[in-house]
């Protein structure tokens, strides 16, 4: 089984070890170069052709949303596909559209814990748009504007945001009373974006007993992780 070549591109060298650490845990994974700005990781991402990019939009001497628009742009020319996955502090609409029109392929907010990392990896991998849970709602209402596509990806075969929920409309709609009052309290803040610690800081429970309801929930929900349990919610209207 071929490894999911990764590029990082993060002018922070803590958060980039960091991040090349976690990766690393998976035999599955190769980190095959890393730069700290722009410049170099356009040349390294030409050369190197990773499947995957993990960029950062705030580096030092271009963004990475220009940055992703010009990989996407030569990744085109030249004929190979690198993904591009945006991780970040930013979650404005404005960041957030930015990123997916220049071609991003999927999105994560920097304070994403490890075992959701690995997630948004393997799914952009696969093809897939990853969507932080944090800026949900944003994808999901750019997509309800424009339902045919929201963003314009140059990879013929690359699946996009706009793709993946259009999907959600051939799933059966929720009905609220199948999830408790407990649960949809859960729910709500997932589609916020908080974590199970500041889930259970907010309800007043154990963490344990939130891992219990987020189970529930993506059980009843027929999801595959929070992201997706999030975009269903929202398009079926169970939370606001």
């Amino acid at each position: 089984m071929s490894k999911i070549r990764i590029a990082l591109i993060e002018d922070h060298d803590l958060t980039r070890v960091g991040i090349r650490t976690a990766l690393l845990q998976k035999k599955e994974i190769e980190v095959v170069g890393e730069a700290a700005n722009a410049t170099e990781g356009f040349k390294m991402l030409k050369k190197l052709q990773p499947d995957i990019a993990i960029v950062d939009i705030g580096l030092p001497d271009q963004d990475g949303i220009e940055l992703t628009r010009q990989v996407k742009s030569i990744a085109e020319a030249e004929k190979f596909d690198t993904k591009v996955l945006i991780l970040t502090l930013q979650d404005n609409k404005e960041s957030v559209l930015a990123a997916f029109a220049a071609g991003a392929d999927s999105y994560c907010m920097k304070d994403i814990n490890y075992d959701n990392l690995l997630e948004a990896v393997r799914v952009t991998y696969n093809g897939y748009a990853w969507i932080d849970p944090a800026i949900a709602r944003i994808v999901l209402q750019q997509a309800q504007q424009k339902p045919n596509r929201l963003v314009s990806i140059s990879s013929s075969h690359t699946k996009t945001v706009g793709d993946s929920l259009e999907s959600e409309e051939n799933q059966q709609s929720i009905q609220p009373y199948a999830l408790t009052e407990r649960e949809l309290q859960v729910l709500q803040l997932i589609v916020e974006g908080c974590s199970n610690a500041i889930i259970a800081e907010r309800l007043f429970i154990t963490i344990g007993t939130v891992k219990t309801h987020v189970r529930n929930i993506l059980n009843k929900l027929s999801a595959d992780d929070r992201t997706q349990a999030a975009v269903r919610a929202l398009r079926s209207g169970i939370v606001g």
